[in-house]
C-alpha cells in the first residue's frame, strides 16, 4: 500500500510532470522503482490513487481557465440554439473542436485501458517511452510552422478557432498516445497543434484546455472506486496525494502559460531523451 510520504512524493510529482511536457504516468511508474518502493503499480490501488491525483489536476485546470470555459461553453450552447456554428463565433468553434479532440482519447481509453494495464508493470518500457516521447518533441518543433510570437488571449483563441476538424481529431489522436506510460499527454497534444500550423503559445493553450474534460471524465470514471471497502486503507494517502497533486498543478499551469509565451519544447526533449536513456541504465545494471 502507499504510506503519505509516498503520496506526497507521488501526488507532487504528478502534478507538475502532468502538465510539463515529460509524461506524469511514466515518472509515477520509474521513480518508485527507482527508489525500491515495494508498490505493485499494476493493482487496482494504484490505479485508482493516479485516478484521484488526476482529478485535483482536472479541477485546478478547470479553476485556472474558468472564464475561458465559460466562453465556451456559452459558444457551445449559443451553436446548439442556433444549430448552426458561426463563422464569426470563435467559442463556439473552440468548444466543439475541443470536443473532436477529445473523442479519439475517450474511445481508445476504454477500448485498451485493460492491455495498457500491464505496461504499468514496467519500468524499463516506460523509460524506453520516455525516450520517444523526447524525439516526438524535438520533431514537432523541427517541424513546425509558425515561429513563436507574442499575442493577447482573445487573438490566441482566433487562431486556436482556424483549425480544422480533421486537425482537432488529429490532435485528440495524439493525445491519445498518453495512454502510454512515457508518453506525455500535453507534449503530444503539443506537437500534434504544432503540426497543425499553431504556434507553441496557442498549442499550449489548446492542450491545456483539451486536457481538462478527458482527464476529469476518466478520473469521474473511476471515482467511485476510491469509496470501495477495498479502497479504505488508502483514503488517507490518496487524500493527501490529491491535494499534493493539485497545488503542484496550480503553481505549474502558472509557469508554463507564461513559458510558452516566448519558449519552445527543445529543452523539455532533451530532458526526456537523457532522462529516459539514465533511467533504462539504471533499471538494468540494478
Amino acid at each position: 500500500m502507499i504510506t503519505v510520504v509516498q503520496a506526497v512524493i507521488l501526488g507532487l510529482l504528478q502534478g507538475l510532470t502532468e502538465l510539463f511536457p515529460i509524461s506524469s504516468l511514466g515518472h509515477s511508474v520509474i521513480i518508485p522503482s527507482l527508489l525500491g518502493w515495494n508498490i505493485k503499480q499494476e493493482d487496482p490501488y494504484f490505479l485508482t490513487f493516479l485516478v484521484a491525483t488526476h482529478l485535483a489536476t482536472a479541477t485546478v485546470l478547470f479553476i485556472f481557465f474558468w472564464r475561458d470555459w465559460m466562453r465556451i461553453l456559452n459558444g457551445l450552447w449559443r451553436s446548439f440554439t442556433a444549430r448552426q456554428i458561426r463563422a464569426d463565433d470563435t467559442y463556439a468553434k473552440m468548444g466543439w473542436l475541443l470536443v473532436m479532440g477529445t473523442v479519439p482519447a475517450g474511445i481508445l481509453g476504454l477500448l485498451l485501458q485493460d492491455p495498457l494495464r500491464a505496461l504499468f508493470a514496467s519500468a524499463q518500457i516506460a523509460a524506453f517511452f520516455l525516450i520517444i516521447n523526447g524525439l516526438i518533441l524535438f520533431s514537432a518543433e523541427k517541424l513546425r510552422k509558425r515561429a513563436a510570437t507574442y499575442q493577447s488571449r482573445r487573438q490566441s483563441d482566433q487562431h486556436i478557432a482556424k483549425l480544422s476538424w480533421v486537425s482537432a481529431l488529429g490532435i485528440g489522436a495524439a493525445q491519445a498516445g498518453a495512454l502510454i506510460p512515457g508518453i506525455s499527454r500535453s507534449g503530444s497534444s503539443m506537437a500534434g497543434s504544432l503540426l497543425a500550423g499553431l504556434n507553441n503559445e496557442d498549442a499550449a493553450r489548446f492542450s491545456f484546455l483539451l486536457a481538462t474534460p478527458i482527464i476529469a471524465a476518466a478520473a469521474l470514471l473511476k471515482l467511485p472506486e476510491l469509496f470501495l471497502p477495498s479502497a479504505r486503507p488508502i483514503l488517507g494517502a490518496t487524500t493527501v496525494g490529491a491535494v499534493c497533486a493539485g497545488a503542484a498543478a496550480y503553481f505549474s499551469i502558472r509557469f508554463l502559460v507564461k513559458y510558452f509565451e516566448t519558449r519552445t519544447l527543445t529543452p523539455y526533449a532533451v530532458y526526456c531523451v537523457i532522462a529516459g536513456l539514465v533511467f533504462s541504465i539504471i533499471l538494468l545494471v540494478r
